[in-house]
């Protein structure tokens, strides 16, 4: 199998809710995998000077009505949840240190974590929400809770997000297949295109 396709992330973009619905399965399609990477948006937003798309005047105003009709088209439950956008710190290390035991129960945290969020407007921010959210997929609440304490754990988001800036990534969803970079979840038609010809 060719070189997988690298998903960047942050846990608090919509954009990145809806990607995750496509990914894997256009991955699939031409015989890829997905190397699925959560990092810290936001320290790629203080070196580029951006904000928060729903923080940018008239961008905001548009994306508040692109992100749920796109969800409709993808079949996708959506809601605007109360604390948005947050610090998503909490999932993105349960992710690594889950997906370093089984990376196919990572993804499932992941897209669970993203349906509770966007899907059902519940929180995910802190240490005892994403151990829930784990638990339901067999994981023991406080197996989640002290390896989200683990410095190791800790350490592994912040060398991925370094990691992620030093590629160039600096929005989310944020693919880079080949060494081609795309932003965005409207470029996964482009995407698309690129595996084609390869």
């Amino acid at each position: 199998m060719s070189n997988p396709i690298e998903f960047y992330f942050d846990f608090s973009s919509p954009y990145a809710y809806l990607a995750v619905a496509e990914i894997d399965a256009l991955a699939a399609k031409h015989h890829r995998n997905v190397a699925w990477k959560p990092m810290m948006l936001g320290i790629a937003l203080k070196l580029t000077g951006n904000k928060p798309l729903v923080d940018v005047p008239m961008k905001g105003d548009y994306t508040r009505r692109d992100v749920p009709r796109t969800a409709k088209r993808l079949k996708l439950p959506f809601v605007w949840p109360e604390k948005f956008p947050y610090a998503a710190i909490a999932p993105s290390r349960a992710f690594y240190w889950l997906s370093a035991r089984d990376e196919t129960k990572g993804k499932l945290f992941a897209r669970a974590v993203f349906t509770a969020y966007f899907g059902h407007g519940k929180n995910v921010d802190t240490p005892e929400a994403v151990a829930e959210v784990a638990s339901h997929l067999g994981v023991p609440k406080d197996e989640t809770l002290a390896a989200l304490q683990d410095q190791a754990v800790k350490d592994r988001l912040k060398t991925e997000t370094d990691a992620a800036i030093a590629k160039g990534v600096f929005g989310s969803p944020f693919f880079i297949v080949d060494g081609e970079p795309y932003w965005g979840q409207d470029r996964l038609a482009d995407v698309a295109r690129q595996l084609e010809g390869a």
